[in-house]
């Protein structure tokens, strides 16, 4: 190995999943990255959309309630001009660690799209909005970024 190369690790991806890549894996897309580099973790966060043409009713690339929700906080959207993206092989294959926003929803996409993936990734437990208020779904989302990126703080001290 060159000697440039030494010092080099590989950024590992958290893969956040939701049904149409516009709300909840949105979010946990940018809330992951901004809190990632002042964690001092080797990790950058991506996200898809299990099922992208259920979203035909969503304005824009990316709900007005994570921008907001993401201005509450002092945040701005670094990827705001991105549209929704349909998860595909690749990106499964890719990432180091997979996250489903909702389980009862989104095993069985899992199941039907990548039958392969279904049991090999992680299921949280938060809703959509006709299922679960945006303002406690953002904020469980808020809470799960946060155990996550001292899960992966904690196991990258401990090497």
């Amino acid at each position: 190995m060159p000697c440039w190369l030494a010092g080099l690790t590989r950024v590992k991806t958290v893969l956040f999943l939701c049904t149409g890549n516009y709300y909840r894996s949105r979010f946990a897309e940018e809330l992951f990255n901004r809190r990632a580099a002042p964690a001092r973790i080797n990790w950058q966060a991506k996200s898809r959309a299990l099922a992208i043409e259920r979203g035909i009713d969503n304005i824009g690339p990316i709900s007005s309630l994570v921008l907001w929700c993401l201005a509450t906080r002092g945040l701005s959207a670094k990827s705001a001009n991105r549209p929704p993206e349909q998860c595909i092989s690749l990106d499964l294959e890719s990432a180091d660690y997979v996250i489903a926003l909702n389980e009862l929803e989104h095993r069985l996409l899992m199941n039907k799209r990548f039958p392969n993936w279904e049991s090999r990734i992680q299921y949280w437990e938060i809703g959509d909005v006709e299922l679960m208020q945006p303002s406690k779904a953002l904020t469980l989302i808020d809470a799960q970024v946060g155990a996550l990126v001292a899960a992966l703080r904690g196991s990258q001290s401990a090497v």
